[in-house]
């Protein structure tokens, strides 16, 4: 099935960038599949360079199985709209107050600990940790081959429909498939709550493992028709994604009437970034490593490029929320790692009052236990951070050399999110000189 969907993957993207016509992509899908192509979902407004992309898009939403648009779906029963003083149409969104919570970030911003914040909220939350990493495992390298901007459209339908409580379309990017709706393979399992609790945990079942296995209680394979119910049952859904870069594409998932969705996008100082991917990547990082070595890191190097445009894709989405554009209007929140770290029953506080979420006994519980931790729990990966501290560790652990670089590519982030530059290496390491400048971000 895998092999299936990258090999068509691979060929529609060559067609697209060969032909450049949508014509042309018309007649393909024809071929591949005599199904009728379903109705675009409204993107943000492109230009005509992106058209041959966007039909790629929907022959892609055929392949993988996605319906027809219809009229009826169109004016569902939870649409009730009304015409406000200025004339403007509202949507009364999710007529039963569901929350849907995006943790947007990107890796090693310390999202698995902020994602925490919500999968310990307690009964009425719906939890999932990156679900999206099985259709990046799928896609990703294809579309960093052919240069596809199809990648984010899809993580949008499929943020949109796992919110939507419909598991089918992630399915399709497991891998070996599920059998029956029924897999040991979902990344992460253990990191959800909601997963690892009745009726979600089945009885164990022999000879089936499970790589991601609950771990607050012995459960057999993951039935994704449990968990769909388990989903519908809750009263608000949360996920937590470092795959979605671009805050644009997501409009479609916040204009769905059907939904009530509020982002919350963390950053981090990327000079805290490199270190800590340099460490929990190592063998992505042997470039840099090597870099921090010898003192010496070539500008024009491919790394040094692509960390540029990791901080530009931050920036520019931050940039696009802080505008506060109509779609986004109360919709929006930017949260700096270091402020959690140094404050994080006061952040959680304006994370819950954003999202119109109760924050819980249970949440508030839990950051007080998880907050002041010894330094052996302090793992790379774990949820357990004794955050005051872990904010400036990074400053003892990289060579000035390589701030400086950070500093020069990532400069309009820095300034953006209020990270102060350093100009000397007794700067970086005294950490009684604070690099956070007090900023707020409404």
């Amino acid at each position: 099935m895998r092999t299936k969907y990258a090999v068509i993957f691979i060929c529609v993207v060559a067609l697209v960038i060969i032909e450049k016509e949508s014509n042309i992509l018309s007649r393909v899908s024809d071929k591949l599949i005599h199904r009728q192509i379903p109705q675009q979902t409204p993107k943000t407004p492109q230009n005509d360079n992106n058209t041959a992309s966007k039909d790629y898009v929907d022959v892609l939403k055929v392949l993988l199985g996605q319906q027809p648009a219809t009229k009826n779906s169109q004016t569902n029963l939870l649409e009730k709209k009304e015409v406000d003083e200025t004339g403007d149409i509202n949507v009364k969104r999710n007529s039963r107050g569901r929350k849907h919570v995006l943790l947007m970030a990107s890796t090693r911003t310390g999202s698995s600990f902020v994602g925490e914040f919500f999968n310990q909220q307690g009964e009425t939350m719906f939890y999932l940790f990156e679900p999206l990493w099985h259709v990046e495992r799928l896609l990703a390298t294809e579309a960093e081959v052919n240069n596809s901007t199809a990648l984010p459209g899809i993580y949008g339908d499929i943020l949109q429909a796992l919110f939507l409580c419909n598991f089918s379309p992630l399915e399709k990017f497991i891998s070996p498939s599920p059998q029956n709706h029924v897999t040991p393979n979902l990344f992460r399992r253990e990191s959800s709550l909601a997963l690892c609790e009745e009726p979600v945990c089945t009885p164990v079942l022999k000879d089936v493992f499970e790589r991601y296995h609950c771990k607050i209680r012995q459960c057999g394979p993951l039935n994704l028709t449990l968990v769909s119910e388990s989903c519908l049952s809750k009263q608000h859904h949360a996920i937590k994604a470092v795959r979605v870069r671009q805050l644009d594409t997501l409009q479609p998932l916040v204009e769905d009437p059907h939904l009530n969705v509020a982002i919350i996008q963390l950053v981090r100082d990327p000079r805290a970034i490199l270190v800590s991917r340099m460490v929990a990547f190592p063998s992505k990082y042997q470039t840099w490593k090597a870099w921090a070595q010898d003192g010496q890191v070539p500008e024009n190097d491919e790394e040094v490029k692509r960390l540029k445009g990791n901080c530009d894709q931050v920036r520019i989405s931050a940039e696009l929320g802080l505008s506060k554009p109509q779609w986004l209007k109360g919709r929006y929140m930017l949260v700096r790692y270091e402020d959690i770290a140094r404050y994080p029953m006061q952040k959680a506080e304006e994370m819950y009052t954003f999202t119109g979420i109760p924050f819980s006994s249970q949440a508030r519980e839990w950051i007080l236990r998880n907050t002041q931790t010894t330094e052996e729990a302090s793992g790379i990966y774990s949820t357990q951070k004794n955050s005051s501290e872990q904010a400036d560790k990074w400053r003892t652990s990289i060579p000035f050399t390589l701030v400086q670089v950070v500093q020069k590519v990532c400069g309009p982030t820095m300034k953006l999110f209020g990270y102060r530059f350093v100009d000397d290496e007794k700067t970086l390491s005294n950490k009684s000189i604070s690099l956070l400048e007090d900023k707020q971000f409404s």
